[in-house]
């Protein structure tokens, strides 16, 4: 008993060391965001001598960064309600009907994952030159998209065959249709995978640096990672505000994590028992 008692001490003490580890980073970074930058460089550790919104101030006065939240929330949001409604699609069509094809278009699928798609750059912006959307953010939100939808395939086809189909078959005896099937009887089941599927995707898109840098050259189009740029200097860079603009872009994806995280964490672990 008193081995017990000591053995879940030391997890508890080991839980607490990783999740204080975890969060400094995040604690370090709000903290800083109050600061000035003389005062980062010369107390980087300690609290801010006082707590002020001048380093957000100056934020919204050096760039538009309002501007570049919408354009990021916009790019995530509709990339994300894309996947989830395709890949739901898909998923469904694959796990639940038996066509000989179905194998080899699962497969086709999981090849997204396999081809870097940063390789094919150079013909992906010619593709986006051509269709003229270049400046448009209809380019991010389609790129988000494919780059999002074989993982999404995967996760949601595995889910899909793990659900016994007996639910399905009595709602199609009762006379609904698959969409009917699938929006009011498969879905509602679903959430821990979808949750799975919607954190990730998002999370992808809301970080990504390379595909704005490569198809956004309007300021008024950039999202946050790629506007924050304009934040450092030749020679400086006003730690303060790049530290308050980090915290103000980070709130979207904490808020998505807490309201999902149940679902996210049952996603990852769906299937592993029966």
């Amino acid at each position: 008993m008193k081995q017990s008692i000591w053995m879940k001490s030391f997890y508890y003490i080991v839980a607490f060391l990783f999740a204080s580890i975890s969060l400094y980073p995040i604690i370090l970074m709000i903290v800083s965001s109050y600061k000035p930058t003389i005062e980062i460089f010369t107390n980087p550790l300690s609290l801010p001598k006082s707590f002020s919104l001048q380093t957000y101030e100056k934020l919204l006065d050096q760039v538009p960064f309002m501007t570049y939240f919408y354009n990021s929330v916009f790019v995530s949001v509709v990339s994300v309600l894309l996947i989830l409604i395709t890949t739901s699609l898909a998923a469904f069509y694959i796990a639940r009907y038996t066509y000989w094809w179905n194998n080899i278009l699962f497969f086709v699928f999981l090849m997204g994952m396999m081809i870097p798609i940063k390789l094919g750059i150079v013909p992906l912006f010619i593709l986006m030159k051509g269709l003229g959307l270049t400046n448009s953010l209809w380019s991010l939100i389609l790129m988000y998209t494919a780059q999002g939808i074989p993982l999404s395939i995967l996760i949601l086809t595995g889910f899909f065959r793990t659900m016994p189909m007996e639910l399905e078959e009595a709602a199609r005896m009762d006379g609904a249709s698959d969409l009917r099937i699938l929006w009011n009887v498969v879905l509602p089941l679903m959430r821990p995978a979808l949750g799975t599927v919607m954190i990730i995707n998002f999370i992808q898109s809301w970080n990504d640096f390379f595909f704005p840098l490569i198809f956004i050259t309007n300021e008024m189009k950039k999202t946050i990672p790629v506007g924050m740029l304009s934040l450092f200097g030749e020679y400086s860079a006003d730690w303060g505000a790049l530290f308050a603009g980090l915290t103000l872009s980070s709130l979207p994806m904490l808020i998505l994590f807490f309201i999902a995280s149940k679902q996210f964490m049952e996603g990852l672990t769906a299937g592993a028992v029966k």
